[in-house]
């Protein structure tokens, strides 16, 4: 789909279909030059979000039809990606070729409302077809232009970020929907290559082999129940305007399918939605595809340890003692507490890059998930100078992006739960507070400021929510897209 950004009057704007979103406080801009029936229709629409209704002009609009999409008073980006959404789906299944949208006021500014509303219409109109075989689906909008009055650089430059991002966004959402039998770890790797190639940052793959002499005993310990061989991905973006001169590292867990081993997950509602278990990878080779598109100035270094979770071959098994990478040695009570134990090893090997800051991502508990639902992702990070401006750094761009996250404490006593008394610890400690043990087990393992993203709930959906449809979701993307644009935009002093 192409976009572009006009500020031709919106009245004179040639394509099918006239989006405007309207609040309860919209005037309308064509008064009564369109004809009573769009007079008509504009005082019967409240506004209420969700909310569409379609009329025609009878004069003074050159667009065939007008649809109005109810939009909140003083709306979010949230909001605003939200109602875009709702216009794509109707504009789709009326066939519309040519979409205009007049861009609202928003205190966001217009930058971001431009990025908001490319957005929030591109991904309503995702769709995962690789493997269906019936008929055609409607076809797409071909053509989307935002009308501004003015200002239409800024619009501009947001609507074209916007593009990138959703881009990059569908790109995690496909590696999570794809079959696991096409995505175990050997193909994932060669899919983050290939996409790498493409888009223009480095993609290397380690084999068995060289993990095994790199000694990460978490990724093999997992790996031993799987006919397929583990691999570990390092991505690299460093442009020659670089505005840091330490890497900040992003850590996806990449495990292509979780059947919890040999502690067996239940199938429905938990195994059935387990080829989204690499929904912290995607969204890393979703971000470094928008670090290359976007040519952010900054050198950043993805990690991706992979491999698939099954019960066969030589599994291993409750009270197993894994040596992990960083020589800890840790006692296994549950395998599937397996994310854990190939992060550790990846956040322990990204020590070697003396880096300024270390952000996994994992759909690592279903602890998250009981505690904040599905809508909002768990951030933690650890205690030390700065702790409290990398949360809220990242809280921001959540707000920003979409990808809401909310922190969760990380204190001294939540270690108390992973002692071992044959180890130097369990990857696993108890009941109570799961997500923060998981991220207590996590902290193990660096020395360095470190954020850690469980996005178990927000990363797929069984159900539609807004612009985030069935299936995966690529959350995660946007969120570390702006809080990297952000971070960069302050070393840059703008």
């Amino acid at each position: 789909m192409k976009v572009s950004v006009s500020t031709i009057d919106a009245s004179q704007l040639e394509v099918d279909v006239l989006v405007v979103l309207v609040s309860a406080v919209t005037k309308n801009p064509f008064g009564k030059g369109a004809g009573k029936a769009v007079s008509s229709a504009w005082a019967d629409f409240d506004g209420t979000p969700g909310d569409v209704l379609t009329t025609y002009p009878e004069k003074g609009v050159t667009a065939r039809k007008l649809l109005l999409v109810g939009l909140q008073s003083e709306p979010s980006l949230e909001d605003i990606r939200n109602a875009a959404c709702t216009a794509a789906a109707h504009c789709r299944s009326a066939k519309s070729q040519t979409v205009g949208m007049v861009v609202p006021e928003s205190k966001a500014g217009a930058d971001l409302t431009g990025q908001a509303l490319v957005m929030g219409f591109q991904l309503g109109l995702y769709k995962f077809d690789r493997y269906t075989t019936g008929p055609e689906s409607e076809p797409d909008p071909e053509r989307l232009v935002l009308q501004v009055s003015k200002d239409d650089k800024a619009v501009r430059s947001g609507a074209e970020r916007g593009k990138v991002i959703a881009d990059c966004v569908a790109t995690a959402r496909d590696l999570v929907n794809t079959s696991p039998d096409e995505k175990v770890a050997p193909k994932f790797a060669a899919t983050i290559e290939q996409l790498g190639r493409k888009h223009g940052f480095e993609a290397v793959t380690w084999d068995k082999d060289m993990i095994e002499e790199e000694g990460m005993g978490g990724l093999l310990a997992v790996n031993r129940g799987s006919v397929d061989p583990p691999t570990f991905s390092v991505l690299e973006w460093r442009p020659d305007n670089v505005a840091n001169k330490k890497a900040i590292v992003l850590v996806g867990k990449g495990v292509v399918f979780d059947t919890g081993g040999l502690s067996l997950k239940p199938t429905k509602n938990s195994m059935d939605h387990m080829k989204a278990d690499m929904s912290g990878a995607a969204a890393v080779v979703g971000a470094f595809e928008a670090l290359a598109r976007l040519k952010v100035p900054l050198y950043v270094v993805g990690l991706i340890p992979a491999t698939d979770n099954r019960p066969g071959q030589t599994a291993y098994v409750p009270g197993d003692v894994i040596k992990m990478h960083s020589g800890k040695t840790v006692e296994v009570l549950n395998t599937d507490a397996e994310g854990r134990m190939l992060l550790a090893d990846a956040l322990s090997y990204a020590t070697t890059y003396r880096p300024e800051l270390v952000i996994d991502v994992a759909t690592l508990t279903g602890s998250a998930v009981v505690a904040l639902g599905d809508h909002v992702g768990a951030v933690m990070t650890n205690e030390g100078d700065g702790a409290d401006a990398r949360l809220q750094r990242m809280v921001e761009s959540g707000e920003r992006s979409g990808d809401r996250v909310h922190p969760m404490p990380m204190f001294d006593d939540y270690a108390e739960q992973l002692k071992s008394t044959v180890a130097d610890m369990k990857n696993v400690g108890g009941r109570t507070g799961g997500a923060i043990t998981a991220g207590k087990f996590l902290e193990h393992f660096v020395d360095y400021p470190w954020i850690h993203l469980d996005i178990a709930g927000p990363a797929f959906k069984a159900k539609k929510h807004g612009y985030r449809g069935v299936g995966g979701t690529g959350f995660g993307v946007h969120l570390l897209v702006d809080f990297l644009l952000s971070r960069a935009s302050v070393r840059k002093g703008r």
